[in-house]
């Protein structure tokens, strides 16, 4: 009769046993597979790059447990069906079978599902790193069943997804980050306009930075360096002068402004006779981080912007849609589609010298060649070059400019006018 009752009492606290196991090891696979799985090799290859140095550890352990998702995925969710399978057929040893799916579900919910789900949403990394030579064995043991499933899942719904973000979406989670968005962010105002600015920089081109011929200073070829020539340059106060022949559409070079400290006014010196250097020409349409890197070589750092008239559309200036004459449209009444993009300090740039037609000039090559590269223009020997019937210069644009729509704020110098609200 003592053996019998040890025997039942020693088969009742197995059964516990058991049932404790199959709780936890439930709630663990539930936990592992919402918070691995929720995290994204990119998210886990930055923080092994990037992160704290505990969580550069526990990145690095999880990482080759993840990288098969789908083989990872079928192991915790047969494991997890496994243990709660089994966990009925051993509470009805204990109790009536209704009590048995009663207690089961209960513990399963409590302490399978909600309880684990809760804690590994929170700290998955550290739980995930610390288990992840437990979940090697697992997906050992269950590679047979396991394999078949993943490759399956493998054909119909690819091997990997890697999340990356688009331009857009990454330039909204940078603004989330700064901390004026009261999120908690440590990006300072200054750190998120610049990077913002950095990824609108590929959408932008030489059009929606340049400054338009009506507004560059530029001096004819043929002036001579008087007295009031040259107290007009210095009151622009800029480094570097455009040089013009015949029209101020044909820009033929650019005279720095320091080549002329040798050069006396009352000798009235022909603006021919100083060194004249070439002047990079780029179309309308050149990408600005092209012209940033060329600027970036030290040739030039100032370019002139190129409208190719073969192929552009006669448009319609006096009358519009809406009445506003000051409003470019196409051959479709519509705004044009750089003006749709622009900012208002890019629109009163662009709406500043007379409408030429729709901007679809493709260059043949998007990089300056050696024969445009900014050099001495030797007008001695060769005849000066004449407006091209086919082209003309519609803008200017510096490493200024360029830098100006990088950090999306106007640059000012000592000789800038600008209004100071301070």
């Amino acid at each position: 009769m003592a053996v019998h009752y040890r025997c039942c009492e020693s088969g009742f606290f197995i059964h516990i046993a058991v049932i404790f196991f199959l709780v936890m090891f439930a709630g663990l696979m539930s936990g592992l597979t919402l918070g691995l799985m929720s995290m994204s090799i990119v998210d886990l290859e930055v923080l092994a790059k990037s992160g704290t140095p505990k969580d550069r550890k526990h990145a690095a352990k999880i990482l080759p447990v993840v990288r098969k998702q789908h083989l990872l995925l079928c192991t915790l969710l047969i494991c997890n069906a496994a243990s709660m399978e089994a966990l009925p057929i051993f509470l009805d040893g204990l109790i009536s079978a209704w009590g048995a799916i009663l207690i089961s579900v209960t513990l399963i919910l409590l302490f399978g599902e909600i309880i684990p789900q809760s804690v590994c949403s929170r700290h998955g990394l550290a739980i995930g790193a610390t288990v992840a030579p437990f979940v090697r064995v697992l997906v050992w043991i269950c590679y047979p069943v396991a394999y078949p499933i993943s490759k399956l899942l493998d054909y119909l719904l690819g091997e990997g997804h890697v999340a990356l973000f688009r331009r857009a979406e990454l330039k909204t989670l940078v603004d989330m980050h700064g901390n004026e968005a009261g999120k908690g962010g440590e990006l300072t105002h200054d750190e998120t306009t610049i990077i913002a600015g950095a990824l609108e920089l590929t959408t932008k081109t030489a059009r929606d930075a340049m400054t338009p011929i009506a507004e560059t200073f530029a001096i004819d070829i043929n002036a001579k360096l008087d007295r009031d020539l040259m107290k007009l340059i210095l009151e622009k106060g800029h480094s570097r002068v455009p040089v013009f022949y015949e029209q101020p559409v044909n820009i033929i070079g650019l005279i720095l402004v320091k080549n002329l400290l040798t050069i006396h006014p009352a000798d009235e010196v022909p603006v021919k006779n100083v060194t004249i250097r070439k002047i990079p020409k780029v179309p309308e349409n050149l990408p600005l981080y092209d012209i940033l890197n060329e600027f970036q070589k030290g040739h030039s750092h100032m370019a002139v912007v190129m409208w190719h008239r073969d192929n552009m559309v006669e448009q319609p200036t006096s009358k519009s849609p809406n009445n506003n004459p000051e409003v470019r449209v196409d051959i479709d009444g519509e705004k044009h589609p750089l003006e749709k993009k622009m900012s208002k300090r890019q629109l009163q740039k662009w709406k500043s010298f007379p409408a030429s037609g729709n901007n679809s000039y493709t260059p043949r090559s998007k990089k300056w060649t050696r024969d445009i590269n900014a050099d001495v223009l030797q007008i001695d020997d060769n005849p000066l070059p004449k407006l091209n019937e086919e082209e003309e210069a519609v803008g200017i644009i510096t490493m200024e400019d360029v830098i100006e729509e990088l950090l999306q704020e106007e640059i000012f110098d000592e000789t800038d006018h600008h209004d100071d609200d301070s």
